[in-house]
């Protein structure tokens, strides 16, 4: 019988939740199509509507205004059009320097047309230089583009005063919330995101599913996918009813845990960090003095690499990460540490713990045991090198 072990990896991918599971696998039995008018058709398509049902719930949106997509990239890819802009001839994209790798990409905007926005030691960006350069763009031509929360820190950008900047000059702001959503309650509303991404497996639902939520009145007509008509006609192809089904299951139980659940997260992530400062208190938190995730611990031990403390923890039974998982698997230099100005040498040791619907007080006791075992070794070795 294997070790058990603590999975603090859900901002890569959380476990799916048993709901979900159960909600795709009646669906994949079911079968049919939702663009059928037969009664297997017209049950496929109750499953979709339903989902949809639950997305506008999580969001306090319309459901006309929530688009299927194949997860959180193709949804920013999506939204990150020119097409989008009251003034689409002039268009600009600023993208905040910490972003997913997915957003940076820029996708329909010409490369020269896409600028960084600069951040603050903390994480946060900088308003004041997207004020100026927000002034010395022609109005209604810039689009920006700006995470809710960071995959890798957890930190999270104060999206409603982002927002009233970029209305102020008639642009769009593009959120890419993927991470917050299902851990901190919120409406596209208060946000005031023209443009919100969700994905389904970071909140417990299946990989290969995720949704765009498109604010009253805008519509894409620069389709990515073109050939039927399904998702009114914004995004071609036969939707992924069981990953639908599945994305709906999850949104349902985490909205219907919220926010409790946020305060839940935030108790277990703060007994992580206490453990960390116990059994190596020159560790260093990044985003620890601004508002970050509930369930997000970003930290370095200064001196113990990522590589091999990854493969520490591993064997003691606790996934962790080194930041974000679209790298190929590849321990490498984190992008969202370098434009805060962290050093090269502390940005090498830098690890990501992130909670979710699974989690526990035993993790965090399995943990904090990891750790002590970890740092005694790293202790001994450090010894007999002197």
């Amino acid at each position: 019988m294997s070790a058990a072990r603590t999975y603090f990896d859900h901002n890569a991918t959380a476990p799916v939740r048993p709901a979900a599971a159960e909600a795709m696998a009646a669906a994949l039995q079911a079968g049919g199509n939702p663009s059928s008018i037969h009664a297997e058709g017209r049950a496929a398509r109750g499953r979709v509507e339903a989902a949809r049902d639950a997305l506008a719930a999580l969001g306090e949106v319309r459901t006309t205004e929530i688009v299927f997509t194949s997860g959180g990239t193709e949804a920013n890819a999506l939204a990150l059009t020119p097409a989008l802009l009251p003034n689409p001839s002039e268009a600009v994209l600023l993208i905040s320097a910490v972003e997913h790798v997915c957003v940076l990409q820029g996708h329909r905007f010409p490369k020269e047309r896409v600028e960084l926005i600069p951040v603050q030691a903390d994480g946060v960006i900088d308003l004041a230089w997207l004020e100026a350069r927000l002034a010395a763009a022609p109005e209604g031509s810039v689009m920006v583009a700006v995470q809710w929360a960071n995959n890798e820190t957890g930190i999270i950008q104060p999206i409603p005063a982002i927002a009233n900047l970029v209305h102020a000059h008639k642009g769009r702001i593009h959120v890419d919330g993927v991470q917050g959503a299902g851990k901190i309650a919120f409406t596209r509303r208060e946000l005031g995101a023209d443009t919100l991404a969700l994905s389904a497996h970071k909140l417990g639902g299946p990989q290969g599913i995720g949704a765009l939520i498109l604010g009253p009145g805008l519509v894409i007509d620069q389709k990515m996918l073109i050939g039927g008509g399904q998702e009114r006609g914004t995004r071609a192809g036969t939707e992924n009813v069981p990953g639908i089904a599945g994305f709906g299951a999850a949104v349902r139980e985490a909205l219907a845990a919220l926010p409790a659940e946020t305060a839940r997260l935030a108790a277990l992530r703060d007994a992580c960090e206490a453990a960390l400062l116990e059994h190596a208190p020159e560790a260093v938190i990044f985003g620890a003095g601004v508002a970050r995730l509930p369930n997000t611990l970003c930290f370095a031990i200064p001196g113990l690499k990522a590589e091999t403390a990854l493969m520490a923890f591993d064997l003691n039974g606790v996934a962790l990460s080194s930041g974000s998982a679209c790298s190929s698997g590849k321990v490498k230099r984190s992008h969202v540490l370098a434009a805060m100005g962290v050093p090269d040498d502390l940005a090498a040791c830098a690890l990501r713990l992130s909670l979710g619907w699974s989690s526990t007080e035993k993790d965090v006791i399995q943990f904090g045991s990891a750790l002590e075992k970890i740092r005694n070794n790293t202790i001994k070795k450090d010894t007999r090198a002197a």
